[in-house]
């Protein structure tokens, strides 16, 4: 486990603010060229690579680590982004360990796989800091102009491979910055010196995309009006809602979202500046309920305790994610339910039922105990919202937009992509390749009819 050196209160009493930038350092330490050599060395150059059928985008893995091995970095880099545009981000925050990594046949040979996502870093990150002009070029100009809900991964990954396609994309996004969780849902140590933007910056570097900010679909955008003036629209707007936790003392000051807690770090220049409680419980048992406890930690809280209904083996968070915060001082309670949040005028602690399963149904027992707390960070997943499928007349399903499998949705011209439509799992990675392949079978079809033809 190689999780973040945290420094505590413990430590030194108040932390400074030094030691919160600190804490908010990188999470891995980027390689060094001599380092990425020696690590691609390691790679067996597999025919029919395991690694390569566990990437959601479908990397060649193998080639890419040759290329670094051979010193070839930028052919590297095209080689990733060719199938992963957002390759930068991907290897800082994709969950390598249970993917590309697990699936690694160094593991049988050796105590460690490859450093698969440390190698794509070391590529992509280099090509970045080089500038230049972009790696790839866009075809003739189709004549075909897409509209683009939402600026997270899914929407700027379609985005991308349209302009290459040759059809101008404007990408209309509710927040002042592109790039969804990317931008305001990721750590903050994951996510350093503004990488978020740097990559939207190179991926935009292809042309033929605009973005324009504060638009929002059902707040002044309507569908409709977009199927008017748009050949085609594709909808990336992720699980925007947070899932609702209606409990007695849910509106106490001290009580928030966790993915608003993590927005506000994500937006301060100075992260001391954000105020976090002296003993918080965080309620939830994914990435973004570890994301906020490891911060919370990180901003100095004192006692920092991440509660879940089910057992560890049950949390969506992978292993490595866990023992990063037990590693960084969460301590961990299990086979407990949130029943009530307690406090006059402010939180002053959460109550919770002990848990068990009774034929296979999760069960509340009639056992309380209350964790003393000042903050309280909900983390319990997130939804798509009735508004927008309603107002849109999308058909849903599982709480979804519905899709086929070439991404179409139930209303003709409208595609969809990335966590709002539930293709896999809620990954970054997941939602790039949702938005290249929707982008490439919307161009099938937009050739088939031609211009001017009829939807």
């Amino acid at each position: 486990m190689t999780g973040k050196r945290i420094r505590t209160r413990g430590d030194e009493g108040e932390l400074s603010r030094a030691s919160i930038a600190a804490n908010f350092g990188d999470l891995h330490a980027p390689l060094s060229e001599a380092q990425a050599v020696v690590e691609a060395a390691r790679c067996l150059y597999c025919y029919d690579a395991p690694c390569v059928r566990a990437c959601p985008t479908a990397i060649d893995i193998p080639t890419f680590i040759h290329q670094i091995r051979t010193g070839n970095v930028d052919g590297s880099a095209r080689t990733i982004l060719s199938a992963n545009i957002m390759g930068g981000t991907c290897a800082r925050v994709c969950p390598t360990e249970v993917l590309c990594e697990e699936a690694c046949v160094v593991n049988h040979t050796e105590d460690a796989p490859v450093k698969i996502g440390l190698l794509q870093r070391h590529s992509v990150d280099s090509l970045l800091a080089k500038g230049g002009p972009h790696p790839f070029r866009r075809a003739p100009d189709s004549g075909f102009r897409l509209a683009v809900i939402g600026a997270g991964p899914a929407g700027l990954s379609f985005a991308h491979r349209a302009s290459m396609l040759g059809h101008h994309v404007t990408v209309f996004e509710r927040d002042e910055k592109p790039g969804g969780l990317n931008e305001y849902g990721l750590a903050a140590y994951k996510m350093v010196d503004d990488f978020a933007q740097a990559e939207i910056s190179f991926l935009l570097g292809l042309g033929g995309i605009e973005i324009r900010a504060g638009k929002a679909l059902g707040e002044g955008l309507e569908l409709a009006d977009l199927l008017r003036d748009y050949d085609a629209v594709f909808i990336g707007v992720g699980l925007a809602r947070p899932a609702p936790l209606d409990i007695p003392g849910r509106a106490l000051p001290g009580v928030r979202d966790a993915l608003d807690f993590i927005r506000d770090i994500r937006c301060a220049p100075d992260k001391a500046s954000v105020k976090v409680g002296r003993s918080v419980v965080v309620i939830g048992g994914g990435n973004t309920a570890i994301d906020a406890a490891v911060q919370a930690q990180c901003l100095g809280a004192e006692q920092v305790t991440l509660v879940y209904r089910r057992g560890r083996t049950e949390m969506s968070a992978t292993g490595w994610e866990q023992e990063l915060a037990a590693s960084s001082g969460v301590a961990f309670r299990l086979w407990s339910a949130p029943v009530a949040f307690k406090g006059e005028g402010a939180l002053a602690a959460a109550e919770f039922a002990a848990t068990r399963l009774v034929e296979g149904t999760l069960t509340l027992c009639e056992q309380r105990a209350q964790i003393p707390c000042d903050m309280a960070l909900i983390a319990i997943g997130q939804t798509l919202g009735e508004t927008l499928a309603a107002a849109s007349g999308l058909a849903v399903k599982g709480g979804r937009i519905a899709v086929d499998a070439n991404y179409r949705t139930s209303l003709p011209g409208v595609y969809a992509g990335g966590d709002c439509i539930g293709s896999g799992e809620d990954l970054t990675v997941q939602a790039v390749e949702d938005g290249k392949r929707a982008a490439i079978g919307l161009d099938r079809e937009l050739r088939a009819r031609g211009k001017g033809g009829r939807r």
